[in-house]
C-alpha cells in the first residue's frame, strides 16, 4: 500500500498543471457531479453525519488511482449508500466515498472528520477546493498513532473548509478488517464534548470490569475455586477484545506497532473464546453432567488455541473473519450447554443462560454489523459493551449464588455428618452403657457366685466370715444383739452311704431352702459352713427368740421328709445357739464361732434333733 501511495503522490506532483486542467474541465462538464447536492455546514449544527450525503464506489482490486476516482465522480458512477449505511462487511479491494461540502459558518473554518470505526487499515483523504487545489491526508491503524490529526481512538482528519465555497471530499478506504466507514464532521467544540461523553462512558464500562475483576480476584484468592479463575480469564480477555475494537489498545498499548494492532484482533477474540468455554465447563460442571458435551467444548477450545497461534502467520483478512464468525458458534454452543444443564437440574443454569443471552445478543449485533448485515447505530455499535457488562454482572451474581449454594450444601453435609456422628456416638454410648451394664451384671453374678455355695445356693463359708465381721460391728454400733445359729444335719454320712451322694445333695439343697426360708424375714446371713453344717447370723434377735427360730427350723425339717430323685429321706438337725449382746464386752468373731460350735456339740451329745444354747 505504501509504494502505491508514494507513486500516486509523485504522479500528482509531476503532472499537476495537466491534472488541474483536466479536473476543472471535468468539473465544469459533469452534470451528475454538479447536480449532487452539497452537505451544508451551518452554526446551528456543530455535528453532521455524512451518510445521507455520501456516495460510494467499490474498487474490487484496489488499483484505482485518485484521478480515476475523480473521473468516476464526475461521470456520476458513485452510488448512494445501501440500507445498512456505510457497513459492507469483510470485502476485497478498496472503497471510495465522495461527499460535497459547503461551509456556511464564517466563524468556523476548521472541522474534524471522524471515522467512527477503529480498525480500518488505511485511509486516504483527498480534499478538492473550488479552485481545483487538492490536499491529501492519510490515516488508519497501519500508520503510527501519532499520524492522526487528534489523539483519538478513531481515525480522524482536520479539515480547513473556507466559508461559502463548495469542497469535494474523496476518501479511499482499504482494510482487511470489516469495511465500516461511518463518517461524521464535528466542530472542535462539538468534538471535545463528544469525546468527553465517550470517555466517560468508556471509563464507566471499564470501571465496572475492573471492579468485577478485583472483587472476583479476592474471591478466587480466598476460595481457590477454578470457576473464579476462569471468570477472571474471560473478563481479562474480553476486556482486551474491547480495547482492541474500540481503538484504545492502539491508542495506549501499542501506538507504534501497526502489526500488533492487526494481530490483537483475532488473538484477543481467540483468548476470550477460550476463557468463555472453560468458564462454562467449570461453572456448569460439564464433565459430570454431560461428558460428551465436555469433549465438544474441549475440541472448541483446541480450535481457538490453534487459530490464536496461527494468527501470527495467517493474513489478517483470513484470521479476523474466521475468528469473528466462530464467535457465533462458540456462544451458541454455550447456550446449548446451559440448556442441557438446566434440563438436568442445575438451578443456576437459568441465571447463567440469561447472562449469556445478553452477551449473545450484544455480540451478535456487533458481529452482524462487522459483516454488513445490520446498519450502524448506537445499539449495534455499543451492544457488545452493554451485553457484556450485563453478562459479566449476571455471571458474577451467578458465581455468588453458586458459592452460596455450595456453602449451604457444605453446611448441610456438615450438619448431616454431625447428626450422623451424634447418632453414632449416642448409639455407641448406648451400646457401651449396655455392655457396661452387662459387664456389671456379669461381674455382680460372678461376685455373687464367688460368695455362694454352688450346691445349696446359700452363701459360702468365706463370704460368711467376711460379712460376719461387718455385721458384728454394725449391730454393736446400733446397740442391738446378734444371734448365731450353728446347724448340723443328723447322721448325714449314713444318708450318703445308704442312698448315695446325689440323694445327699438333694437333701442338702432342701435343708438349705428350709433354713434360709425360716430366717429370710429377719435379714439373716445364712451360709454353708462345711459338709452338712450350716451357720446363720441373725441381727436384732435375743436368746429367747433365737431359740424359737432354732426350734422352728428343727420342726420344719422333721415335719416333711426330703423329696429326692430317689426315696423320701427323713432329715433332722441339731442346732447350737449363741447371742452376742450389744452391752457385753467386745468379743472376737472367732471366739463367738467357737462358743456356738460348742453349743452345737452339746445338742448332738444330748440326743440330736434339738436346740441348745451356749452357756455363760
Amino acid at each position: 500500500m505504501e509504494p502505491r501511495t508514494s507513486w500516486s503522490k509523485a504522479a500528482i506532483a509531476w503532472s499537476w498543471p495537466l491534472l488541474l486542467a483536466v479536473a476543472l474541465a471535468l468539473t465544469a462538464a459533469s452534470p451528475p457531479a454538479a447536480a449532487q447536492p452539497a452537505a451544508s455546514l451551518d452554526p446551528a449544527h456543530p455535528q453532521l453525519v455524512l451518510a445521507p450525503h455520501t456516495r460510494y464506489l467499490h474498487d474490487p482490486d484496489g488499483s484505482m488511482l485518485p484521478e480515476q476516482a475523480w473521473r468516476e465522480v464526475a461521470a456520476g458512477r458513485f452510488q448512494a449508500l445501501p440500507g445498512t449505511g456505510a457497513a459492507f462487511g469483510f470485502q476485497h479491494g478498496a472503497y471510495w466515498f465522495h461527499v460535497r461540502l459547503e461551509n456556511r459558518d464564517p466563524t468556523q473554518p476548521h472541522w474534524l472528520l471522524v471515522q467512527d470505526y477503529a480498525l480500518s487499515d488505511r485511509l486516504d483523504l483527498y480534499l478538492r477546493r473550488a479552485d481545483g487545489r487538492t490536499t491529501h491526508q492519510a490515516g488508519g491503524d497501519h500508520l503510527p498513532f501519532a499520524a492522526r490529526s487528534v489523539s483519538y481512538r478513531h481515525p480522524n482528519f482536520m479539515l480547513d473548509l473556507p466559508s461559502g465555497a463548495p469542497v469535494d471530499l474523496l476518501l479511499r478506504v482499504e482494510s482487511q478488517s470489516s469495511m465500516q466507514v461511518p463518517l461524521t464532521l464535528y466542530t472542535p467544540a462539538a468534538f471535545i464534548e463528544l469525546s468527553r461523553d465517550a470517555q466517560l462512558g468508556i471509563g464507566l464500562y471499564y470501571g465496572i470490569l475492573l471492579a468485577l475483576f478485583i472483587y472476583n480476584l479476592v474471591l478466587w484468592l480466598t476460595l481457590r475455586d477454578a470457576s473464579y479463575f476462569w471468570y477472571l480469564f474471560h473478563l481479562s480477555a474480553f476486556g482486551l477484545v474491547l480495547l482492541t475494537l474500540n481503538g484504545l489498545g492502539f491508542e495506549y498499548l501499542w501506538p507504534r506497532s501497526p502489526w500488533l494492532a492487526d494481530l490483537s484482533v483475532p488473538l484477543s477474540i481467540c483468548l476470550a473464546q477460550i476463557g468463555m468455554q472453560q468458564f462454562a465447563r467449570a461453572f456448569l460442571r460439564l464433565r459430570r453432567i454431560w461428558p460428551v458435551g465436555d469433549w465438544i467444548s474441549l475440541a472448541g477450545m483446541g480450535f481457538f488455541v490453534a487459530l490464536g497461534v496461527a494468527s501470527f502467520w495467517l493474513p489478517y483478512r483470513i484470521a479476523t473473519p474466521l475468528a469473528s464468525a466462530s464467535v457465533f458458534l462458540s456462544i451458541g454452543w454455550i447456550v446449548v450447554v446451559a440448556l442441557v444443564a438446566l434440563r438436568r437440574g442445575d438451578a443456576l443454569a437459568r441465571l447463567f443462560l440469561l447472562a449469556w443471552s445478553m452477551f449473545l445478543l450484544g455480540t451478535g449485533m456487533f458481529t452482524a454489523l462487522a459483516f454488513g448485515l445490520l446498519p450502524k447505530s448506537f445499539i449495534t455499535e455499543y451492544g457488545v459493551q452493554i451485553g457484556s457488562a450485563l453478562e459479566m454482572l449476571l455471571l458474577s451474581v451467578a458465581l455468588s449464588y453458586r458459592y452460596a449454594a455450595l456453602r449451604n450444601e457444605n453446611e448441610r453435609i456438615v450438619r448431616r455428618a454431625k447428626l450422623q456422628l451424634e447418632s453414632q456416638v449416642l448409639e455407641r454410648t448406648g451400646e457401651l452403657r449396655m455392655a457396661l451394664a452387662q459387664l456389671e451384671s456379669v461381674h455382680a453374678r460372678l461376685s455373687e457366685a464367688s460368695r455362694r455355695d454352688p450346691l445349696t445356693g446359700v452363701h459360702n463359708r468365706g463370704w460368711f466370715r467376711e460379712r460376719f465381721e461387718t455385721l458384728l460391728e454394725e449391730t454393736r454400733a446400733q446397740g442391738r444383739p446378734l444371734s448365731l445359729l450353728m446347724i448340723d444335719l443328723d447322721h448325714f454320712k449314713a444318708i450318703n452311704d445308704r442312698h448315695g451322694h446325689l440323694v445327699g445333695d438333694d437333701c442338702l439343697r432342701r435343708c438349705a431352702r428350709v433354713i434360709d426360708g425360716s430366717l429370710h424375714g429377719y435379714g439373716a446371713l445364712v451360709a454353708r459352713y462345711g459338709g452338712e453344717e450350716f451357720i446363720a447370723a441373725v441381727p436384732g434377735v435375743d436368746m429367747l427368740h433365737a431359740r424359737e427360730l432354732g426350734e422352728e427350723i428343727c420342726a420344719r425339717l422333721r415335719a416333711e421328709p426330703c423329696r429326692t430323685r430317689g426315696p423320701l429321706v427323713p432329715v433332722t438337725a441339731s442346732i447350737g445357739v449363741h447371742v452376742l449382746d450389744a452391752d457385753a464386752d467386745g468379743q472376737a468373731a472367732d471366739i463367738a464361732l467357737q462358743v456356738v460350735d460348742a453349743a452345737l456339740y452339746a445338742a448332738k451329745s444330748r440326743g440330736r434333733n434339738r436346740v441348745e444354747a451356749a452357756q455363760g
